[in-house]
């Protein structure tokens, strides 16, 4: 089992670390290169130099690309070394972390009721997965639900009592997605930095749904050298630069920044709006600043992000309430900073439990790579993703309608609705997969429209309506498939799969130019997004503009070489 241990740090200039990143690089590429073949293609520079701040990417190998569903990782850092050691440990990070989830044996398969009798007294306390999801429930009739599926148990560490807790991981996977994965050089690093950017998406959710008055930093006081010199490069090119306190309390600092260039946006640039968490204020500073450049393109190349932990602004005026707070120093944020690593993530668990949270964390660390990696989680911690009406019921019939035999999914259903009465307002939704999944796509129709009239949101009454749709795809029905997909854009318009499949609902109809309009309003969401390059590419090609038509489809298929409908089509034109 993990055991901690002393972890004292020996860089400190923009991140702390227990060895350089020049001893990262150096290590890690060589066990990838003798180990893992397959897994690192390449790591290169990508930033064109304008800021002067290194932006890295790591490309997946054949091996990589196998289990995980990016293929390149991003890497940020005030030097280049630095950046490419982040982007190389953000691979590391994700390989181990898909890896971990591929192999059955690092789980046993268990109910609640079953967990409690093979582990008594070391199994998670259901009040905890009930905090997951900031739900108060009868503790009885919250373990007849968890009863209903078996889920993957596995051992995890309580960073704050040091003691191992059975959990049923699978229930933090499906709310917190691969959010608290990390790598580092140590155990400890690894945890530190996984539990930071849990606080991280914490707070930004929190911030994003209460969009309260926060203090606006000083820039005068970020002494920091390496921060100052982070700072210039934005004011030398005239890129406007805010910085926040994102701390909200927490034992640790956040802080978000927020930049735009007045000369180049909207045109070739966005406004990009992220954040930081880090053990002192400069290296919460440092990673904001280093994330704006890694997000932004230099502010000059028309890239687009894709939004996560914190919403995207599309206009000034949006990130005025940003400027509004009262003005503080950088040293005026909380800090847990010391020269050991160790009592860094200590002091940050123990605040944490102050607060009423507690810290897991289960090594994911590869058996190959043997790079230490961590997915660690923290019960009650908020995610912008996640739905705010999360519940018991809803996450269980979740995995019921997704991964449980239909027979079994059906009752279970039955009992989560009996329990939660007239509050099972999902019920009808997981029907509706459930109808789906037995090959009844018209019925899923029916469902999907009861469930879409019931849903608490905008967002969870777009998702009923875009499986209405999809629904309908399933049954060669597109022209039906509009009405549905209007109504979610409508409701949502930050969801690229809505625009997506109503541009193949435009495409299957021949409107061209109309589905056209749809797929590059999916790649403002999501620039990498290779099925939608290759399907703005056939509407490119039907319009007759073969040349786009070309870059658009090669583009794609650098991106994900398994879309052999874009290389036919591909092969076509550079036959002509």
């Amino acid at each position: 089992m993990l055991e901690l241990k002393s972890c004292p740090k020996s860089f400190t200039r923009d991140q702390d670390k227990a060895v350089s990143p020049e001893e990262t690089v150096k290590k890690v590429k060589k066990i990838l290169a003798e180990k893992c073949d397959g897994v690192l293609e390449c790591t290169r520079k990508v930033d064109t130099g304008r800021l002067g701040i290194p932006v890295f990417i790591s490309e997946c190998g054949s091996a990589a690309r196998a289990i995980m569903p990016t293929r390149k990782q991003m890497g940020k850092g005030a030097s280049a070394i630095q950046a490419e050691a982040s982007a190389v440990m953000e691979l590391v990070e994700r390989y181990s972390f898909f890896s971990f989830w591929n192999n059955p044996e690092n789980f046993v398969p268990a109910t609640y009721s079953e967990a409690e009798e093979m582990w008594p007294g070391q199994v998670i306390p259901i009040e905890r997965i009930l905090q997951s999801v900031g739900e108060e429930m009868d503790i009885a009739k919250a373990r007849v639900i968890l009863d209903l599926v078996r889920w993957m148990f596995c051992p995890v560490l309580n960073v704050s009592s040091g003691k191992t807790e059975y959990v049923p991981l699978d229930w933090f996977r499906i709310l917190n997605e691969f959010n608290g994965s990390s790598a580092g050089n140590t155990s400890e690093e690894s945890i530190l930095q996984g539990a930071c950017e849990l606080v991280e998406r914490h707070v930004c959710a929190v911030i994003d749904r209460e969009r309260p008055e926060l203090p606006v930093i000083d820039p005068a006081t970020c002494g920091d050298e390496v921060l100052l010199r982070l700072c210039k490069c934005f004011a030398d090119n005239g890129v406007r630069l805010i910085l926040n306190d994102f701390s909200l309390g927490m034992p640790v600092p956040t802080v978000a920044a927020t930049a735009w260039d007045p000369s180049t946006f909207p045109g070739m640039s966005e406004i990009v709006f992220t954040a930081g968490t880090s053990a002192s204020p400069e290296k919460a500073a440092i990673r904001a600043v280093t994330e704006v450049a890694q997000l932004a393109g230099d502010f000059e190349t028309g890239r687009v992000y894709e939004a996560s932990g914190l919403p995207k602004f599309t206009e000034i005026e949006q990130t005025r309430w940003l400027s509004e707070g009262k003005t503080i120093a950088l040293s005026d944020l909380p800090s847990v900073e010391d020269d050991d690593i160790l009592t860094e993530l200590k002091a940050l668990a123990s605040g944490l439990m102050d607060k009423g949270f507690t810290l897991y964390s289960v090594d994911i660390t590869n058996p190959d790579l043997g790079v230490p990696a961590n997915y660690s989680f923290v019960p009650g911690f908020q995610f912008r993703e996640r739905t705010p009406y999360a519940s018991l019921g809803l996450f269980t019939g979740r995995i019921l309608s997704e991964k449980t035999s239909i027979d079994l999914a059906g009752e279970g259903l039955d009992i989560i609705a009996d329990i939660y009465g007239e509050k099972a307002y999902f019920i009808p939704f997981f029907e509706g997969m459930l109808a789906l999944r037995s090959g009844e796509a018209d019925s899923a129709v029916g469902f999907f429209e009861k469930a879409e009239k019931l849903q608490p949101a905008d967002e969870e009454r777009a998702l009923a309506a875009f499986y209405a749709a999809y629904s309908l795809s399933v049954q060669e029905k597109w022209p039906e498939t509009v009405p549905f997909l209007d109504r979610a854009i409508e409701l949502d318009d930050q969801a690229k799969e809505y625009f997506n499949l109503r541009g193949v609902a435009k495409f299957k109809s021949g409107s061209y130019e109309i589905a056209a309009e749809d797929f590059k309003a999916a790649l403002a969401l999501d620039s990498g997004s290779a099925s939608d390059l290759a399907n703005l590419g056939l509407c490119l090609k039907f319009m007759g503009r073969t040349d786009e038509a070309r870059e658009y489809l090669a583009t794609a298929l650098d991106l994900d070489p398994a879309l052999d409908y874009a290389r036919a089509h591909l092969e076509k034109l550079e036959q002509n």
